[in-house]
């Protein structure tokens, strides 16, 4: 008697979603092979039948187990969530079959984690896109990263399988760093955490807030490409687009200088050190990441031309090299580590000296402190007024939890959702300050952050301004970074100990810079070293 070998599909998670061809395949079948999660949305179908569950990371074993049932002459049903043949385990089966092998094979397709969370998110996948899935255990990461720069280079939407594990953490964002090189920043996306399951989660991000999350196995990640619009609480990419010829990124502006000095800033001392570099003589341009960041840059920077708006690495690459850069002077602000990066890796492909423009620290021995307090060796409750020890934000988001219930946030908009989703955030009413750009404060009000919590100002402020405001709002916790005397950072300092408040302060992001310096001279003295004059 032949045996059957019934490679089924059971989807996401619930069984309304398992096309009836697979409640057949299970019914008929009298051996169930699966991982014993994918049994609880089957169980009507299976019972009284001969079960085997080999664990999670035992693909292989289940899926020989199931060929010799089904050699043996058993109607076995192997089972994976999602589509068998995508991920999963029908290729596995494939490749342990022999030719001779007589038994009958059924594949049953199913919905895949790729359908299921673009219809949580609304219709992201509607035209050209692709999956990548980030595990390294069947695939080389050289092939993953050089898989994933094509997928970003020709813009398609994409679908990120096994996303983050706790042996694999920074591998995602390796991807979204290379996404981000040929994507806009403001590209929409979707976070999908247990689709279809229970605990699930669905939440829309720009791409470069990506970075800034946290994932694990049962997250998928799905990213737009540049015509993916929001409606209504969805994202969508529309089938036909109104302009194929559209440039993913800004055109060049044409009428920029050449040979010019391009800082790039977005920082108060950032258009200050510009002004400096323009009165010496030399031609500069100005890059600010924001269409306001330009405005404030042009109203305080005399003799400098000013390039606005988000451009990604390939627009930069593009406008350096047409208007031949003489050096590119990074006077980013302090946290904006990813930007810094990407103009370090300019700088190398294109030759162009490089040179950190870093605002001095205004915290002090940072690294000693950081080791005190994950050492416990600090009592915060003991110092409610001072400023506490640098610390990451998942650490500070803990402490504020712990601390206050009116949480005050002076970090900007870019990690608001690592605050707004650490565990027991719920219990606290939050507050933020941020720029006042309208994607900033619409991505405050889609992480839950009421309108009447939201400041959108332009710092940096005052003493007296940052008591008053605290005063006012009952704030009993201030969370800020290491802003510098630019930034504010005494001014914070002083305000929290007149109210005798606690503020935890962000460490600064560590990167090795080839050439820094913190003084506008430093600046002057190494670009007449490099014989860069004006």
């Amino acid at each position: 008697m032949k045996g059957v070998l019934n490679l089924v599909s059971v989807g996401p998670g619930f069984s309304d979603l398992i096309v009836p061809r697979a409640e057949a395949a299970l019914r008929n079948s009298d051996v169930i092979v699966a991982y014993d999660l994918y049994l609880r949305w089957i169980a009507p179908w299976i019972e009284n039948k001969e079960i085997h569950t080999p664990p999670l990371t035992q693909e292989r074993e289940r899926a020989l187990l199931a060929i010799e049932k089904a050699r043996s002459g058993a109607k076995v049903a192997l089972i994976s969530s999602g589509d068998i043949g995508i991920y999963a385990m029908a290729a596995l089966a494939f490749d342990e079959m022999r030719e001779d092998d007589d038994y009958e094979v059924n594949v049953i397709p199913g919905i895949t984690s790729a359908n299921a969370c673009a219809s949580l998110l609304g219709s992201p996948l509607s035209h050209d896109f692709a999956t990548l899935s980030l595990s390294d255990l069947l695939c080389p990461w050289d092939w993953i990263e050089q898989r994933g720069r094509h997928i970003a280079q020709a813009d398609l939407a994409c679908v990120l399988y096994n996303v983050q594990s706790a042996g694999r953490q920074e591998g995602v964002y390796r991807i979204l760093n290379i996404m981000l090189e040929s994507k806009s920043p403001k590209t929409l996306c979707g976070v999908i955490h247990n689709a279809y399951r229970p605990g699930q989660e669905v939440s829309i991000h720009p791409l470069e807030d990506l970075l800034s999350l946290q994932f694990d196995m049962l997250t998928t990640i799905v990213i737009g490409n540049r015509f993916t619009q929001r409606k209504r609480g969805f994202i969508f990419t529309p089938r036909g687009y109104n302009n194929w010829d559209a440039p993913a990124e800004q055109p060049v502006v044409a009428e920029l200088p050449e040979q010019a000095l391009w800082v790039f800033s977005g920082t108060s001392d950032g258009n200050r050190l510009a002004n400096e570099l323009a009165q010496q003589g030399y031609p500069v341009v100005v890059s600010a990441a924001t269409e306001y960041g330009g405005e404030v840059a042009a109203r305080h920077c005399s003799g400098v031309s000013v390039w606005a708006g988000h451009q990604g690495v390939e627009a930069q690459k593009q406008a350096l090299n047409q208007h031949q850069a003489r050096a590119i002077v990074d006077a980013t602000h302090p946290y904006a580590s990813l930007i810094s990066e990407q103009l370090m890796g300019l700088s190398k492909s294109l030759n162009i000296p490089y040179l950190r423009y870093e605002r001095p620290s205004s915290v002090g021995c940072a690294e000693r402190s950081e080791a005190h307090l994950l050492q416990g060796e600090i009592d915060i409750d003991a110092l409610p007024s001072s400023p506490h020890p640098t610390c990451s934000i998942e650490q500070a988001a803990k402490q504020a939890i712990n601390l206050g219930q009116r949480i005050f946030l002076t970090t900007g908009s870019k990690n608001l959702a690592s605050f707004l989703n650490a565990p027991g955030a719920a219990e606290c009413e939050w507050f933020v300050r941020i720029t006042p750009e309208p994607e900033f404060i619409q991505r405050a009000i889609d992480l839950g952050v009421p309108r009447s919590h939201i400041c959108a100002m332009q710092g940096p402020f005052s003493e007296a301004f940052n008591t008053a405001l605290w005063r006012d709002l009952n704030i009993d916790c201030v969370i800020t970074k290491d802003s510098g005397d630019a930034g504010g950072y005494q001014a914070k300092v002083a305000a929290t100990q007149a109210l005798n408040i606690p503020l935890l302060v962000i460490k600064r992001p560590k990167l090795e810079y080839p050439f820094t310096s913190s003084t506008f001279d430093a600046v002057l003295r190494q670009l007449q070293a490099w014989n860069i004059n004006a």
